[in-house]
């Protein structure tokens, strides 16, 4: 059945594969904005995470200045009860102030942190409000969709009712 290398087909019917489909599928225009609004609540998200883990990680830093301060503290305390020179006596008070300052510095970080994760978790929580729009806006427009063609789909049923309806009262 081929003819100079072209093949044709064995079964020659022209119909559509598909049943005749009653309702067109729903589009939503808004797909794109939808979708960009999805990757900016995940960008929020993946902002916020990255927060948090600098918040713990300046938590930990907290917690060694502390350590390390008060430990400085006891060290100047053992050179004043060990009647150290009034030199040693100087560079334990230096140290015990840089000990502090440290411990300071690390406080502040922190108190950063925390304002930078509370502006992250905001911007997450409008990210996601956004996006919780368009897909109540998705739903709203689906279920109206729906409601036409089941419309229309009614509207056709009630005209095949009547059309037999008439016919029935013609012939009796």
């Amino acid at each position: 059945m081929a003819f100079a290398g072209i093949a044709t087909l064995q079964i020659q019917d022209r119909r559509p594969i598909t049943p005749v489909v009653e309702t067109p599928s729903f589009t939503f225009r808004l797909e794109r904005v939808r979708s960009l609004r999805e990757r900016a609540e995940e960008r929020a998200r993946e902002d916020l995470a990255n927060e948090l883990r600098l918040r713990l990680r300046g938590e930990s830093m907290l917690r060694e200045a502390t350590y390390a301060a008060s430990a400085a503290t006891q060290a100047g305390r053992d050179a004043v009860l060990s009647r150290s020179s009034g030199i040693d006596l100087i560079a334990a008070q230096a140290y015990i102030e840089r000990a502090e300052r440290t411990r300071r510095e690390a406080a502040l970080d922190l108190d950063r942190q925390d304002a930078e994760v509370a502006a992250r978790r905001g911007a997450l929580q409008a990210a996601a409000r956004d996006r919780q729009v368009m897909d109540k806006l998705e739903q709203r427009q689906r279920a109206d969709h729906n409601r036409a063609w089941a419309r229309k789909a009614q509207s056709a049923l009630d005209e095949v009712a009547l059309s037999v309806h008439r016919r029935g009262r013609a012939t009796a």
